[in-house]
């Protein structure tokens, strides 16, 4: 076992043991409240440039399968775990999370103490940080952290996302997944449910989405500052506009941001499997999957186009958005985890009942 050490931001170390790559990574130090599902954590692609704290104190006692990948390659940056277990029992385990961590390339840090560092989170804010295998020697850890970190990511949506379009067909509509890091689990319900789906890149224009002559958009979730992707905002504006749309995640605060409202940064954000979101026209309060550091201003919100639907019991931050006359809609959360097991299912019908009332295949952009 070989020692290695969490450096953070702030001066902060923590010591812990080395584990899957053991070689220094460099991220942004974050934090997930699950309790299971350290497999599709591991492998959404939102998590891309980050270092995923678990909160959960033992990690990895069912090991890990061929099918609960979220994405064909893990793009985290580590991994931080209270206790790793060495010897997981699952009928379908097929390695340990030690073996996958090792062939991805990526590294983790266990025994540390978790509780402490993500309260440290809590009260000073996602922290960037660093995974090393030694102190230290010739400066303090503050700009040792800070000459690391400068080279993380800076298009984080560009690195996931595809180069080329993939299409999966069936019966049903046809539905264009604009591919900002998507989950596997969203284009699987879009499956279940018969959609022909075809996955395109990020920055495709209206017209070469308009050429594929789709029922319907969804834009997916992924990594980053959404206004990293500022200069797409007019063509998925355009897009949106054309055909029945759900954002979800990152598709949600683009969705806001064509439409001029603003976002900011949460202070440690939501991560986890249990958030309760209120829905506004029913009261009813359901429980999500919820995986982002940034949300959209609802004072920024221009009221006349957009009704508000959905909110954060926890905190009162915006959740949901839906159009006043066209069929776009958009959740912060992932409607496809539904962690109840069924909670929030209902706004994946909603939007296939917008894909059967389409009409026309596209409608005027306006």
């Amino acid at each position: 076992m070989e020692k290695g050490y969490l450096l953070l931001e702030t001066g902060d170390v923590f010591e812990g043991i080395l584990f899957g790559n053991n070689k220094e990574t460099i991220g942004e130090v974050v934090f997930n409240t699950s309790m299971t599902g350290y497999q599709e954590i591991i492998s959404d692609p939102s998590y891309t440039g980050q270092i995923i704290t678990f909160c959960y104190p033992m990690i990895g006692n069912y090991g890990i399968n061929h099918k609960d990948f979220e994405s064909v390659k893990l793009n985290l940056s580590g991994v931080i775990v209270g206790e790793m277990c060495e010897h997981p029992s699952h009928y379908l385990q097929e390695k340990t999370l030690h073996d996958e961590l090792a062939e991805a390339g990526v590294t983790g840090l266990h025994s540390i103490d978790t509780r402490t560092l993500v309260k440290l989170i809590r009260k000073q804010g996602t922290l960037k940080g660093t995974i090393t295998t030694s102190l230290p020697e010739d400066k303090s850890i503050e700009n040792y952290v800070k000459a690391a970190t400068k080279q993380i990511t800076k298009t984080p949506v560009a690195d996931v996302s595809t180069k080329k379009l993939k299409t999966y067909e069936g019966d049903g509509h046809h539905v264009v997944l604009m591919d900002f890091g998507y989950k596997k689990s969203i284009l699987n319900a879009l499956l279940e449910a018969k959609c022909k789906v075809t996955v395109v890149p990020h920055n495709y224009t209206y017209e070469e989405v308009k050429a594929l002559n789709p029922d319907g958009i969804l834009l997916s979730n992924g990594p980053g500052d959404p206004l990293q992707l500022s200069s797409s905002l007019s063509e998925i504006k355009k897009i949106i506009e054309a055909y029945p749309t759900l954002g979800v995640c990152l598709g949600h605060q683009l969705i806001a941001l064509a439409y001029g409202a603003s976002t900011e940064k949460l202070t440690f954000g939501h991560r986890g499997g249990n958030h309760p979101v209120k829905e506004l026209h029913t009261g009813k309060v359901w429980m999500t999957a919820q995986n982002h550091g940034y949300v959209v201003v609802e004072n920024s919100i221009d009221k006349g186009q957009f009704n508000i639907t959905y909110r954060n019991v926890n905190d009162g931050t915006l959740e949901g958005l839906e159009h006043k006359t066209l069929p776009i809609q958009s959740v912060q959360f992932h409607p496809e985890a539904h962690p109840g097991p069924t909670d929030t299912d209902h706004i994946f019908q909603k939007f296939m009942k917008q894909l059967k009332g389409v009409g026309e295949k596209h409608y005027a952009v306006t």
